[in-house]
């Protein structure tokens, strides 16, 4: 991360660019802000910067936080296949109420809970096959940022102290507030609390810095001792790490109000620049048609959840939808992401594509292509792979060198959305749950073999029957036996 600090002397705003360096490449991306489909401009050609809201560290991640990296990991995957140079920025909060919370009930430091969680969370990435971002800045690194920004903003009237010492956002101050949402004055004050404690002009107002006791955890600043809110972090980090104005700006729908609006209304008061040129919101996760809730009973970890399921099984169920979309957690789905992943693996099984020629410019790849590129269209693009798999069976046994090449385009463009790199045997052998004890498998299979060799086919029929009941299929072959999950 370049070392930054947001000063009231900006650069010139930026204006976008051609769609890529020496070649055009049309993608097409819903802008939350406009509301429609619009053809991505970088700012700078053949170069694209992308901020994200990542994760508040005060447990560990749930299925949700795993629904919003998963969407951007596909999204970064695909424009660097489309030949861009991706600058992925996910910030890290690591310091607010809830964090603090927390660590007053485990009794430890504040930051000895979030480097807990951060370790975490980046070993549930790995395990999902999330790629880590290019940048990973974290709120307590940039609070000299936060407070210039913060100067910069009452400098300019946008901001006041309270006589409780709290600084406030002035929302009134700022014609465009609403314009990510669509909502209208007359619903910003409706939706509008102002809390115990707060002094407020506005309803609407917002905190930009909360003031602190000095035995408790804070930074020095103009307006006294206290810590950043929420919402000033990300609009710190973000043009420390991106500029003024950048390309995209992406988290979860939960986020586009008020968080996402509030970035806009600081960052643009501050710069005088378009703050970010396409909003993406992932959707939702559902589970079994319920929203994800403690009080429900239907919260899950990532960690819990790859307990019992492979973690490609779940990947799959997580990219298979339309971004966009809601996903709808549930044992049944779970189930049918992994036939889909059986259906793939089975496919390359017997197909060696290791030293096949590298095919490209086919019909399949063009049409994973244009699927992706309007607006990731992940579900279509998958319809593309699936496809492929039936001409491959087809070509194995007629032309076995073109399902070869066939095979490995399958295995190339699944690596686009982070699938299909497993060995086919031992993915299959895994199946749909973690929970089957594949070494136990193994020494059974073995037995088998050598039941066979023995020609004690009652014992060798006994084995076979046993692992059947675990829905565990033994295939025969010259050379030993196989096995994989029904």
């Amino acid at each position: 991360m370049r070392n930054c600090r947001f000063s009231i002397e900006q650069l010139p705003c930026a204006t976008p660019g051609r769609a890529s360096r020496g070649k055009t490449v049309l993608i097409r991306i819903y802008n939350s802000l406009s509301q429609r489909k619009e053809e991505l401009q970088p700012i700078e050609p053949g170069k694209l910067n992308i901020y994200v809201c990542g994760i508040t560290v005060y447990d560990y991640c749930h299925l949700g936080h795993a629904r919003m990296l998963m969407a951007f990991d596909v999204v970064t995957r695909y424009l660097r296949y489309r030949g861009f140079e991706v600058n992925y920025v996910r910030n890290i909060t690591d310091i607010d109420d809830k964090i603090l919370s927390r660590a007053s009930e485990s009794n430890e430091l504040f930051s000895d809970l979030t480097s807990r969680f951060i370790k975490a969370m980046h070993e549930d990435e790995a395990a999902l096959g999330i790629q880590r971002p290019d940048q990973e800045p974290r709120a307590t690194a940039h609070i000299d940022e936060i407070i210039a920004m913060i100067q910069t903003l009452m400098d300019k009237d946008f901001a006041y102290k309270a006589a409780n010492g709290d600084v406030y956002y002035a929302v009134s101050n700022f014609p465009d507030y609403g314009k990510l949402s669509k909502k209208k004055p007359d619903e910003l004050l409706e939706g509008a609390r102002v809390e115990v404690g707060e002094l407020k002009k506005d309803p609407r107002d917002f905190v930009l810095w909360k003031a602190s006791t000095d035995d408790g955890v804070g930074w020095d600043s103009p307006w006294g001792y206290g810590r950043p809110g929420w919402h000033i972090e990300c609009s710190a980090m973000s043009t420390c790490a991106l500029g003024d104005n950048f390309d995209i700006h992406g988290g979860g729908t939960d986020l586009m109000f008020p968080h996402h609006e509030n970035e806009i209304a600081q960052s643009e008061a501050a710069t005088g620049c378009t703050f970010a040129n396409v909003w993406m919101h992932n959707g939702p996760l559902r589970v079994d048609d319920e929203k994800m809730s403690k009080s429900l009973g239907n919260f899950f970890t990532i960690r819990e959840v790859l307990k019992h399921y492979d973690a490609e099984v779940v990947r799959y169920l997580l990219i298979s939808s339309h971004y966009r979309s809601p996903i709808n957690y549930s044992e049944q789905n779970l189930q049918h992401a992994g036939k889909a992943l059986e259906r793939f693996y089975h496919c390359l099984k017997d197909v060696d594509s290791s030293s096949a020629k590298t095919l490209t410019n086919s019909r399949f790849e063009k049409a994973f292509m244009a699927a992706m590129d309007d607006d990731f269209n992940t579900p279509e693009a998958f319809g593309v792979l699936f496809e492929l798999v039936s001409e491959i069976n087809r070509q194995k046994n007629e032309d076995p060198e073109t399902a070869a090449q066939l095979a490995g385009l399958l295995r190339r463009l699944g690596g686009v959305l982070g699938v299909l790199q497993a060995d086919p045997g031992e993915f299959l052998r895994r199946g749909a749950s973690a929970e089957l004890d594949t070494a136990e498998i193994d020494r059974l299979v073995a037995e088998r073999d050598q039941a066979r060799l023995d020609k004690d086919w009652a014992r060798a029929d006994e084995i076979r029957d046993q692992l059947a009941a675990l829905n565990v299929v033994v295939e025969d072959k010259a050379g030993g036996s196989s096995w994989r999950v029904e």
